[in-house]
Formats: C-alpha cells, structure tokens, sequence
C-alpha cells in the first residue's frame, strides 16, 4: 500500500455550478468545518439532514497541490468523457484527481439556505475545461459524481452556472493524498511563475509583454486600471497600477487569466477581478476597477488570448502591463 502525503490546498476560483438535492439526505461534517482540519480532524462531528430540493453550490476551482492526471492518449481521454475508464481503480484507464471539501452552508440570493462544495482540480485541465464545452461538461459531471460518492447527496443534472468565479471563497485546507498520484516532478501547473520583472522604463507604450504570464501569486485593496488595444488589435493591453508591489510580495502572486476573466491576488495589498462579461451587468464598484468610457466596446471585444498571454511587472513604473 502506497504512502500518503499532506498537501495543503489554497484552490483559485474557477466557476460556480448550481444544482438542488433530488431527495432528503443525512450528511456527516464538521460542526464548523475549520479551514485547515484534516480528514482525521473528527472534532464536533455532527449529522444534518438535508431537505428535498435544497440548493447546492459548487465551486470548481484550482490548485497546483492537487495530483494532475496523468499522461493519456485523446482516446483513452475521449473514453473517459463518454462514461468509461476515468476511475482511478481501473489502472488501464484515464481519471482526473479532484479533492471534494467539507459541506459549508450558504444562502441564495433570495436569503434562504443552501449548501456550498468546493472541487478542486489540477490547473493543468483548466485551458481545455475552458475552451472545450463537451470536456468542461464532463468535469462538471465528474464533480457531481465524486460528490455523490463522498456524501448520501442526490444531485440534480438539471444545473444553472451562476455568473461567479465562486459562491463564497473556496476553502484552503490540508489533505491526504495518495503518493502514487503524485508526480516526482510536477511541471504541469498551468500558473506557471512568470511575472517578469523589468527595472527600466520601457520606452514604447505599445512594446509588447517579453514573458509568459500566470502565477499564483487580510487588507487588501482594488487597484486601479486601464485597457487600451494593440496596435495591430489581436490582443488588449492591461495596465495594472501597483505602486506598493515590492519583490517580496511577487512569489505569492496570483494573475490569471481567462477568457473573460483576469484576476490579480496580491496577499494583503490588492485583490482585482476583472470581469469583461459582469461589469457593465451591475452597478460600478471598486471590485471592477475603472472601466472608464471604453467599457461597452471592452465589452464586445472578442476573448482574451488565455495561451497567448503574457505579462510583465515595470518596477520604475509601479505598474503590471498584462497582454491578453
């Protein structure tokens, strides 16, 4: 039997899926389902018997800590999408490792109670869950699956996909992970570290960004931003003001982008989300930024180039200047 190592998770929003429980269920969790208790961690266990048609949240989100799948022909993975072979008990098969967190209640817009779930996948999936309709189909199936396995839930397949990156934030938390799924060298992490730190000014607004982006990078504030197009108009220039960014604070960054989506994290400085698709949807606040007058044609422009993307921090400028 192989070991077991503990990971810690600090999953990255992905998007929400909105389902409802089919039938009345009992659910064993932690009273308070503390933010880093471990599977052992049995403290105020307790049952709660889910009612018939209670909402249920769930987050499909990302984390580096979790195993990624492992290397598949687009058969074998195509098998798996069509209902066969993803079970990590069939060695000859294709399965993508997910880490089902601890029940959490919530309320739905209207006020009344529902429950929240994380799933949390490798990065190395989220480009094709993205850009894929059938696959990011499957990965939600495939979370409700796990879901279903994990507790005595019942979950509707007749789903919403509510507007956000999350309901509520996705809980870090440490887990036990087979070492098996583990690889001795994880080069799959689809945030990968590259904000690339120029010292001198650039002299040319429209130079384009040198390195690749995408890192994973509590008071923290919205800074503020502009976009303009590129010169030749296939991507849209981010200029990102972060006048307090020091080097300490660029190893525990976030910035990732989406096809219509970029979100900078900076640990106790700044926390932006730039959503192209919500923005203009809702009434301004800070957590959008400044779209300035430019925001419906934003708007229309076509989705950011998430494989393209490339980023770059101007110390002497105080700014990070995103190419999407």
């Amino acid at each position: 039997m192989s070991s077991s190592v503990a990971l810690t998770l600090n999953p990255v929003p992905g998007f929400c899926v909105k389902s409802i429980a089919l039938q009345p269920a009992v659910v064993h969790r932690t009273a308070t389902s503390h933010p880093l208790s471990t599977p052992s961690d049995t403290t105020g266990a307790s049952s709660n018997t889910i009612p018939k048609g209670l909402k249920v949240f769930v987050n499909i989100a990302w984390d580096t800590n979790v195993p990624p799948p492992p290397p598949a022909s687009e058969d074998a993975i195509q098998k798996a999408m069509l209902g066969r072979d993803y079970d990590e008990s069939n060695s000859d098969g294709w399965f993508i490792p997910v880490i089902v967190s601890d029940l959490r209640d919530d309320k739905d817009k209207a006020g009344k109670a529902a429950l929240v779930i994380d799933c949390v996948f490798n990065p190395s999936i989220k480009s094709r869950t993205l850009k894929e309709a059938d696959f990011k189909a499957f990965i939600i199936e495939l979370a409700l699956q796990r879901i279903e396995s994990q507790t005595s839930l019942s979950l509707s397949r007749q789903i919403g996909m509510p507007n956000i990156a999350s309901k509520g934030k996705p809980v870090s938390r440490q887990m036990l992970v087979p070492g098996l799924l583990i690889p001795p060298h994880n080069k799959s992490d689809a945030r990968t570290t590259l904000i690339q730190e120029l010292a001198s000014p650039t002299t040319s607004a429209s130079a384009p960004g040198p390195k690749e982006i995408l890192k994973s990078a509590s008071n923290t504030h919205t800074p503020t931003w502009t976009w303009t197009p590129t010169n030749d108009q296939r991507k849209i220039r981010f200029m990102i003001n972060v006048p307090n960014l020091t080097h300490a604070h660029i190893s525990n960054s976030t910035l990732d982008v989406e096809p219509r989506r970029v979100v900078l994290h900076v640990p106790s400085l700044y926390d932006l989300d730039i959503n192209l698709d919500a923005a203009l949807d809702t009434e301004p606040t800070a957590s959008h930024g400044r779209l300035g007058e430019g925001a419906t044609e934003l708007k229309r422009l076509r989705d950011l180039d998430v494989d393209g993307a490339k980023a770059e921090w101007r110390v002497s400028e105080k700014v990070i200047v995103l190419l999407a």
